[in-house]
């Protein structure tokens, strides 16, 4: 890593939240997204149902919430993107920590790529509810009609149908980028959350009306207490607490850095976490409430119908009910706007981790770093993600970025942060120096032993799984191309980045609160100078 201060620009000042509603709203927006609505119904149905929230929530306050707060603690305390705030948070000898920023910058660059596509299809989707255009074949026209799926190839098929509304989307990002953190990304939450709410509200209000909801209900509440003995069942817990707080991949550590230096961390980031969960349980009894009518329409079981979770609950289950039941047209209207509100604030939050770590790293202005990333990350976007082979590409590329890819993140994090820098308590002091509701030396136990031992688990027991099964009867080339080939993208773009001269070195720079013996922890003096890129 090389410095260049001769050449370095004036420093301008760091953007902000307006206030903590602000902040609040914009990270319960990140947090909300497509894995809220498709992706914990049917994982709380297939661990234990009611039982599930057991582990659930004792995974949340174990798990969730600590690792939650570790991001909030470094992003405010280092003041900056996950690679600037790593690399001060390592000091003079550990500025190699820089690569561990950019490795979750990596990460959020390629989620970046295939959430868009997945917007752009729930935004189709919106429009298509108004005359129910998949007609009485919902699988048939999604897969076959809308996407064109092919073979798993690397495909220039591409499908109009899906190109035009990605580069809508991908314009939309651009835009909410380049006005930058108060002006874009916060006005964008502070319309869109509330509008999420109401819309989702009234469609899980209609649901518990139709015709089986109750059924739906008691597939989905039932305890199944022998459950909790099935130690997968734990880690499936711990799993979806982890993959629905966007955590561990720079995103609450850009937007901790953006707020006051006087700011309480902790009390917000409970609203956070709680908001998130209460609008998966939400998400849970409106999904489910209309699985029951389907299974009523259909003369069969709630645990016999197919395609309860992820792309097949939304694009192919969500149609079929949404054309058999009254009003139908309406629904459809609610949820795919919803599925679109929900991904859109999630989308901008993780192209805000990349945006502002290039704006520090070659003081960009936040409108030149949207419209630079966003113009090479559409492209790769279109090309990947629009073809005939899209949805493969697609589903290969997210199961290694979440499932390797982020809990490697979180792991390193813990280990790195917590054993070898030795900055948990300085970080356990920052919450309690700005906060009210104050953390003690547990939350360093939750942080540096039991989130790695269980994240540590999860990481070999799928990375074993997956090298020894596969993936989705994908062929072996595919999976080496799109799986592991995105988790050495991440290294050596992680690597890369790190090696390239900062225009401005973020190095000059102290902590507040000043922790050292005899400064000002007591008085709240300020011993050091902002710093910030």
């Amino acid at each position: 890593m090389t410095d260049n201060r001769s050449a370095a620009p004036a420093a301008k000042p760091r953007e902000e939240w307006s206030g903590q509603i602000g902040f609040i709203l914009s990270a319960v927006g990140s947090a909300v997204g497509l894995g809220n609505i498709w992706r914990f119904p049917g994982v709380a149905y297939e661990n234990g149902g009611g039982a599930f929230l057991i582990p659930y929530l004792i995974a949340l306050v174990t798990a969730g919430i600590p690792i939650l707060f570790l991001d909030y603690a470094i992003g405010h305390r280092f003041r900056g993107a996950a690679p600037t705030a790593f690399r001060r948070l390592g000091g003079r000898t550990g500025r190699w920590l820089e690569s561990l920023g950019w490795f979750q910058v990596a990460i959020a660059f390629v989620i970046g790529l295939y959430y868009t596509a997945v917007i752009a299809w729930a935004l189709s989707y919106f429009v298509f509810s108004f005359d129910l255009r998949w007609g009485d074949d919902p699988a048939g026209f999604f897969f076959g009609d809308y996407l064109q799926t092919g073979d798993p190839v690397i495909s220039l098929d591409f499908v109009p149908g899906v190109l035009i509304p990605l580069a809508v989307v991908w314009l939309a990002a651009i835009i909410v980028l380049g006005f930058g953190v108060a002006r874009g990304l916060q006005r964008v939450n502070v319309v869109f959350l509330p509008l999420l709410v109401v819309a989702f509200a009234i469609l899980v209000v209609r649901s518990l009306f139709l015709d089986g909801a109750a059924d739906g209900l008691n597939a989905l509440f039932t305890p199944d207490w022998a459950a909790l003995a099935d130690p997968n069942v734990w880690i499936a817990a711990y799993s979806q607490i982890f993959f629905s707080l966007s955590i561990a991949f720079g995103i609450m550590i850009t937007y901790a850095s953006y707020r006051r230096r006087r700011s309480n961390l902790t009390g917000p980031g409970l609203v956070v976490a709680f908001s998130n969960s209460s609008f998966e349980i939400l998400a849970g009894i409106g999904v489910f409430a209309t699985l029951g009518f389907l299974a009523g329409a259909q003369g069969i079981a709630v645990a016999d119908l197919e395609g309860i979770a992820g792309v097949g609950l939304s694009f192919v289950t969500f149609p079929a009910i949404v054309a058999q039941m009254p009003g139908g047209p309406i629904f459809g209207v609610l949820f795919f706007g919803s599925l679109t509100m929900a991904g859109f604030t999630s989308l901008i939050s993780v192209l805000q981790v990349v945006s502002a770590a290039i704006q520090e790293k070659f003081s960009l202005s936040p409108r030149a770093a949207a419209v630079g990333l966003g113009v090479v990350a559409a492209v790769l976007s279109i090309f990947f993600f629009s073809t005939t082979s899209g949805i493969l590409a697609l589903d290969v590329t997210d199961n290694w970025a979440n499932n390797v890819g982020i809990v490697l993140s979180a792991v390193l994090t813990t280990v790195l942060v917590i054993w070898v820098f030795r900055k948990g308590g300085e970080l356990r002091l920052h919450l309690n120096a700005v906060s009210t509701f104050q953390v003690g030396r547990v939350w360093v136990l939750l942080v540096g032993v039991l989130a790695p031992i269980v994240l540590g688990y999860m990481l070999i027991a799928r990375v074993v799984t997956l090298l020894v099964e596969g993936y989705g009867g994908m062929p072996p080339w595919y999976l080496l191309v799109f799986g592991w080939g995105t988790i050495a993208f991440l290294v050596v773009a992680a690597i890369a980045m790190s090696l390239i001269a900062w225009r401005r070195p973020p190095d000059d720079f102290v902590a507040w609160p000043d922790f050292r013996a005899g400064a000002g922890r007591r008085t709240g003096t300020v011993t050091g100078k902002e710093g910030s890129p």
